[in-house]
Protein backbone atom coordinates (compact mmCIF):
# COMPACT_ATOMS: atom_id res chain seq x y z
CA UNK A 1 0.00 0.00 0.00
CA UNK A 2 1.05 3.55 -0.61
CA UNK A 3 2.01 5.84 2.20
CA UNK A 4 -0.91 8.15 3.01
CA UNK A 5 0.04 11.41 4.74
CA UNK A 6 3.18 9.76 6.11
CA UNK A 7 1.19 6.81 7.47
CA UNK A 8 1.94 3.25 6.44
CA UNK A 9 -1.62 2.29 5.53
CA UNK A 10 -2.92 -1.08 6.64
CA UNK A 11 -4.30 -3.59 4.17
CA UNK A 12 -7.14 -5.96 4.96
CA UNK A 13 -6.52 -9.66 4.34
CA UNK A 14 -8.36 -12.86 5.19
CA UNK A 15 -7.70 -14.34 8.63
CA UNK A 16 -6.97 -18.01 9.28
CA UNK A 17 -10.07 -19.07 11.23
CA UNK A 18 -12.42 -22.05 11.20
CA UNK A 19 -16.09 -22.83 11.55
CA UNK A 20 -17.25 -23.04 15.13
CA UNK A 21 -19.65 -25.93 14.59
CA UNK A 22 -16.91 -28.56 14.41
CA UNK A 23 -15.31 -27.17 17.56
CA UNK A 24 -18.74 -27.13 19.21
CA UNK A 25 -18.98 -30.87 18.56
CA UNK A 26 -15.49 -31.30 19.98
CA UNK A 27 -16.54 -29.40 23.12
CA UNK A 28 -19.56 -31.68 23.58
CA UNK A 29 -17.29 -34.73 23.24
CA UNK A 30 -14.94 -33.30 25.86
CA UNK A 31 -17.89 -32.82 28.25
CA UNK A 32 -19.03 -36.41 27.65
CA UNK A 33 -15.49 -37.67 28.21
CA UNK A 34 -15.20 -35.67 31.43
CA UNK A 35 -18.44 -37.11 32.79
CA UNK A 36 -17.39 -40.64 31.83
CA UNK A 37 -13.94 -40.21 33.44
CA UNK A 38 -15.51 -39.02 36.71
CA UNK A 39 -17.91 -41.98 36.75
CA UNK A 40 -15.08 -44.46 36.06
CA UNK A 41 -12.92 -42.82 38.69
CA UNK A 42 -15.67 -43.35 41.28
CA UNK A 43 -16.22 -46.95 40.18
CA UNK A 44 -12.50 -47.86 40.44
CA UNK A 45 -12.14 -46.15 43.83
CA UNK A 46 -9.43 -43.89 42.40
CA UNK A 47 -6.97 -46.69 41.64
CA UNK A 48 -6.56 -45.76 37.93
CA UNK A 49 -3.93 -43.03 37.66
CA UNK A 50 -4.83 -42.14 34.07
CA UNK A 51 -8.36 -41.30 35.18
CA UNK A 52 -6.94 -38.73 37.57
CA UNK A 53 -4.98 -37.24 34.69
CA UNK A 54 -8.06 -37.20 32.44
CA UNK A 55 -10.25 -35.54 35.06
CA UNK A 56 -7.62 -32.83 35.50
CA UNK A 57 -6.78 -32.27 31.80
CA UNK A 58 -10.25 -32.42 30.23
CA UNK A 59 -11.52 -29.23 31.97
CA UNK A 60 -8.47 -27.37 30.64
CA UNK A 61 -9.25 -28.65 27.15
CA UNK A 62 -12.87 -27.55 27.61
CA UNK A 63 -11.78 -24.04 28.62
CA UNK A 64 -9.37 -23.92 25.65
CA UNK A 65 -12.09 -24.81 23.15
CA UNK A 66 -14.80 -22.62 24.72
CA UNK A 67 -12.53 -19.55 24.78
CA UNK A 68 -12.10 -19.57 21.00
CA UNK A 69 -15.77 -19.15 20.02
CA UNK A 70 -17.20 -15.94 18.59
CA UNK A 71 -20.19 -15.12 16.42
CA UNK A 72 -20.49 -12.90 13.37
CA UNK A 73 -23.70 -11.55 11.88
CA UNK A 74 -24.10 -10.78 8.14
CA UNK A 75 -22.12 -7.72 7.04
CA UNK A 76 -19.89 -7.87 10.09
CA UNK A 77 -16.17 -8.59 10.29
CA UNK A 78 -13.79 -9.62 13.07
CA UNK A 79 -10.29 -8.14 13.10
CA UNK A 80 -7.91 -10.80 14.47
CA UNK A 81 -4.71 -9.75 16.28
CA UNK A 82 -1.97 -11.68 18.06
CA UNK A 83 -0.11 -9.66 20.71
CA UNK A 84 -0.81 -6.46 18.76
CA UNK A 85 0.07 -7.89 15.34
CA UNK A 86 -2.65 -7.88 12.72
CA UNK A 87 -3.40 -11.43 11.52
CA UNK A 88 -6.32 -10.80 9.20
CA UNK A 89 -10.07 -10.21 9.11
CA UNK A 90 -12.80 -12.84 9.25
CA UNK A 91 -15.94 -11.86 7.30
CA UNK A 92 -17.74 -15.23 7.32
CA UNK A 93 -20.94 -14.99 9.33
CA UNK A 94 -22.14 -17.59 11.80
CA UNK A 95 -20.41 -19.39 14.68
CA UNK A 96 -16.64 -19.08 14.26
CA UNK A 97 -13.59 -20.30 16.16
CA UNK A 98 -10.00 -19.13 16.45
CA UNK A 99 -7.15 -19.89 18.83
CA UNK A 100 -8.07 -18.42 22.23
CA UNK A 101 -4.95 -16.25 22.54
CA UNK A 102 -5.91 -14.33 19.41
CA UNK A 103 -7.94 -11.19 20.08
CA UNK A 104 -11.13 -10.48 18.12
CA UNK A 105 -12.46 -6.97 17.44
CA UNK A 106 -15.77 -6.78 15.61
CA UNK A 107 -16.30 -4.09 12.96
CA UNK A 108 -19.59 -3.46 11.16
CA UNK A 109 -19.36 -3.16 7.37
CA UNK A 110 -23.03 -2.21 7.00
CA UNK A 111 -24.20 1.04 5.47
CA UNK A 112 -24.51 3.90 7.95
CA UNK A 113 -26.59 7.04 7.57
CA UNK A 114 -25.19 10.26 9.00
CA UNK A 115 -26.81 13.71 9.07
CA UNK A 116 -24.49 16.54 9.99
CA UNK A 117 -25.39 19.46 12.20
CA UNK A 118 -26.13 22.84 10.64
CA UNK A 119 -22.84 24.68 10.35
CA UNK A 120 -22.15 28.28 9.39
CA UNK A 121 -19.88 28.73 6.38
CA UNK A 122 -18.68 31.77 4.44
CA UNK A 123 -19.31 31.26 0.74
CA UNK A 124 -16.99 32.39 -2.06
CA UNK A 125 -18.18 35.99 -1.70
CA UNK A 126 -17.89 36.02 2.07
CA UNK A 127 -21.62 35.76 2.79
CA UNK A 128 -22.43 33.68 5.87
CA UNK A 129 -24.63 30.68 5.00
CA UNK A 130 -25.92 27.65 6.86
CA UNK A 131 -25.29 24.17 5.46
CA UNK A 132 -26.01 20.58 6.48
CA UNK A 133 -25.58 17.33 4.60
CA UNK A 134 -26.66 13.70 4.76
CA UNK A 135 -24.28 10.91 3.74
CA UNK A 136 -24.45 7.12 3.49
CA UNK A 137 -21.08 5.55 4.31
CA UNK A 138 -19.66 2.12 5.10
CA UNK A 139 -16.38 0.49 6.01
CA UNK A 140 -14.67 -1.27 3.09
CA UNK A 141 -11.31 -1.99 4.76
CA UNK A 142 -11.61 -3.13 8.37
CA UNK A 143 -7.84 -3.02 8.90
CA UNK A 144 -7.61 0.65 7.98
CA UNK A 145 -10.71 1.54 10.01
CA UNK A 146 -9.23 -0.18 13.07
CA UNK A 147 -5.53 0.64 12.91
CA UNK A 148 -5.13 3.78 10.76
CA UNK A 149 -7.50 6.08 12.68
CA UNK A 150 -8.23 6.26 16.37
CA UNK A 151 -12.04 6.33 16.14
CA UNK A 152 -13.38 5.93 12.61
CA UNK A 153 -16.92 7.06 13.48
CA UNK A 154 -15.66 10.31 14.99
CA UNK A 155 -13.30 10.63 12.02
CA UNK A 156 -16.29 10.48 9.66
CA UNK A 157 -18.12 13.18 11.61
CA UNK A 158 -15.17 15.58 11.57
CA UNK A 159 -14.33 14.99 7.91
CA UNK A 160 -17.93 15.51 6.81
CA UNK A 161 -17.95 18.91 8.50
CA UNK A 162 -14.58 19.80 6.94
CA UNK A 163 -15.77 18.74 3.46
CA UNK A 164 -18.94 20.82 3.77
CA UNK A 165 -16.88 23.87 4.73
CA UNK A 166 -14.54 23.30 1.79
CA UNK A 167 -17.34 22.99 -0.76
CA UNK A 168 -19.29 25.88 0.75
CA UNK A 169 -16.29 28.21 0.47
CA UNK A 170 -15.63 27.15 -3.12
CA UNK A 171 -18.86 28.56 -4.64
CA UNK A 172 -21.16 31.53 -4.07
CA UNK A 173 -24.55 30.79 -2.58
CA UNK A 174 -26.34 32.58 -5.41
CA UNK A 175 -25.44 34.49 -8.56
CA UNK A 176 -27.94 37.07 -9.68
CA UNK A 177 -26.30 37.31 -13.10
CA UNK A 178 -26.59 33.53 -13.59
CA UNK A 179 -23.01 33.28 -14.88
CA UNK A 180 -21.30 31.17 -12.19
CA UNK A 181 -21.90 27.79 -10.62
CA UNK A 182 -23.75 28.38 -7.35
CA UNK A 183 -24.69 26.30 -4.34
CA UNK A 184 -28.40 27.02 -4.72
CA UNK A 185 -28.69 26.87 -8.49
CA UNK A 186 -26.45 23.85 -9.16
CA UNK A 187 -27.13 21.67 -6.13
CA UNK A 188 -26.74 18.38 -8.05
CA UNK A 189 -23.40 19.40 -9.53
CA UNK A 190 -22.14 20.62 -6.15
CA UNK A 191 -23.40 17.40 -4.54
CA UNK A 192 -21.25 15.33 -6.92
CA UNK A 193 -18.23 17.40 -5.95
CA UNK A 194 -19.05 16.94 -2.25
CA UNK A 195 -19.19 13.17 -2.82
CA UNK A 196 -15.74 13.19 -4.43
CA UNK A 197 -14.35 15.36 -1.63
CA UNK A 198 -15.70 13.01 1.05
CA UNK A 199 -14.36 9.89 -0.64
CA UNK A 200 -10.93 11.44 -0.92
CA UNK A 201 -10.91 12.44 2.75
CA UNK A 202 -12.23 9.13 4.11
CA UNK A 203 -10.10 6.74 2.05
CA UNK A 204 -7.37 6.91 4.71
CA UNK A 205 -9.81 5.26 7.15
CA UNK A 206 -10.92 2.52 4.76
CA UNK A 207 -14.35 4.12 4.37
CA UNK A 208 -16.31 4.92 1.23
CA UNK A 209 -19.37 7.11 0.69
CA UNK A 210 -22.22 5.67 -1.37
CA UNK A 211 -24.32 8.82 -1.63
CA UNK A 212 -24.64 12.27 -0.15
CA UNK A 213 -26.78 15.37 -0.47
CA UNK A 214 -27.56 18.67 1.21
CA UNK A 215 -30.37 18.66 3.75
CA UNK A 216 -30.15 22.37 4.58
CA UNK A 217 -28.86 25.29 2.54
CA UNK A 218 -29.79 28.89 3.37
CA UNK A 219 -28.40 32.29 4.18
CA UNK A 220 -27.51 32.84 7.82
CA UNK A 221 -30.18 34.58 9.87
CA UNK A 222 -28.26 37.85 10.17
CA UNK A 223 -28.39 38.47 6.40
CA UNK A 224 -31.38 36.37 5.38
CA UNK A 225 -33.79 39.34 5.46
CA UNK A 226 -31.53 41.59 3.40
CA UNK A 227 -30.87 38.86 0.85
CA UNK A 228 -34.58 38.13 0.57
CA UNK A 229 -35.30 41.78 -0.20
CA UNK A 230 -32.50 41.73 -2.77
CA UNK A 231 -33.96 38.66 -4.43
CA UNK A 232 -37.38 40.28 -4.49
CA UNK A 233 -35.90 43.44 -6.03
CA UNK A 234 -34.07 41.39 -8.65
CA UNK A 235 -37.31 39.59 -9.48
CA UNK A 236 -39.20 42.90 -9.83
CA UNK A 237 -36.46 44.33 -12.07
CA UNK A 238 -36.46 41.21 -14.23
CA UNK A 239 -40.26 41.37 -14.56
CA UNK A 240 -40.16 45.07 -15.44
CA UNK A 241 -37.46 44.42 -18.03
CA UNK A 242 -39.57 41.76 -19.70
CA UNK A 243 -42.63 44.02 -19.59
CA UNK A 244 -40.80 46.98 -21.12
CA UNK A 245 -39.27 44.85 -23.87
CA UNK A 246 -42.71 43.53 -24.76
CA UNK A 247 -44.23 47.02 -24.70
CA UNK A 248 -41.53 48.41 -26.97
CA UNK A 249 -42.16 45.63 -29.44
CA UNK A 250 -45.88 46.33 -29.44
CA UNK A 251 -45.33 50.06 -29.95
CA UNK A 252 -42.99 49.41 -32.85
CA UNK A 253 -45.54 47.07 -34.41
CA UNK A 254 -48.35 49.62 -33.94
CA UNK A 255 -46.36 52.45 -35.52
CA UNK A 256 -45.28 50.21 -38.41
CA UNK A 257 -48.87 49.14 -39.11
CA UNK A 258 -50.14 52.72 -38.97
CA UNK A 259 -47.51 53.88 -41.44
CA UNK A 260 -48.04 50.87 -43.69
CA UNK A 261 -51.81 51.34 -43.93
CA UNK A 262 -51.67 55.18 -44.18
CA UNK A 263 -54.13 55.50 -41.34
CA UNK A 264 -52.63 58.75 -40.10
CA UNK A 265 -49.59 60.88 -40.83
CA UNK A 266 -47.47 61.34 -37.73
CA UNK A 267 -44.72 63.85 -37.42
CA UNK A 268 -41.98 63.44 -34.85
CA UNK A 269 -43.86 65.27 -32.09
CA UNK A 270 -47.11 63.29 -32.61
CA UNK A 271 -45.11 60.06 -32.87
CA UNK A 272 -43.39 60.85 -29.55
CA UNK A 273 -46.73 61.61 -27.90
CA UNK A 274 -48.24 58.38 -29.21
CA UNK A 275 -45.25 56.32 -28.04
CA UNK A 276 -45.50 57.95 -24.61
CA UNK A 277 -49.23 57.19 -24.31
CA UNK A 278 -48.83 53.59 -25.49
CA UNK A 279 -45.96 52.94 -23.08
CA UNK A 280 -48.02 54.32 -20.19
CA UNK A 281 -50.95 52.08 -21.12
CA UNK A 282 -48.86 48.95 -21.63
CA UNK A 283 -46.53 49.31 -18.64
CA UNK A 284 -48.95 50.62 -16.06
CA UNK A 285 -49.79 48.30 -13.15
CA UNK A 286 -53.32 49.74 -12.95
CA UNK A 287 -56.05 50.21 -15.51
CA UNK A 288 -55.54 53.48 -17.38
CA UNK A 289 -58.32 56.03 -17.75
CA UNK A 290 -58.66 57.47 -21.28
CA UNK A 291 -58.78 61.24 -21.67
CA UNK A 292 -60.49 62.63 -24.76
CA UNK A 293 -58.58 65.53 -26.27
CA UNK A 294 -60.91 67.56 -28.50
CA UNK A 295 -58.33 70.19 -29.27
CA UNK A 296 -55.08 70.14 -31.18
CA UNK A 297 -51.78 68.85 -29.96
CA UNK A 298 -50.25 72.25 -30.83
CA UNK A 299 -52.73 74.42 -28.91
Amino acid sequence: MAHVLGLNASDERAASTSSGYGMLLAMLLIIIAQVWAIIRLVQTDGTALWLFVAVGVLPLALIFVASGFYMLQPNQGAVITLFGTYKGTDRKDGLRWVLPWMMRHKVSVRANNFISDKIKVNDLRGNPIEMAAQIVWRVVDTAQATFDVDDYKEFVRVQVEAAIRTIGARYPYDDFDHDDVTLRGHIDEVGVELLAELRERLVVAGITVDECGFTHLAYAQEIAGAMLRRQQAEAVVAARKTLVEGAVGMVEMALADLSKRDVVELDDERRAAMVSNLMVVLCSERDTQPVVNAGSLYT
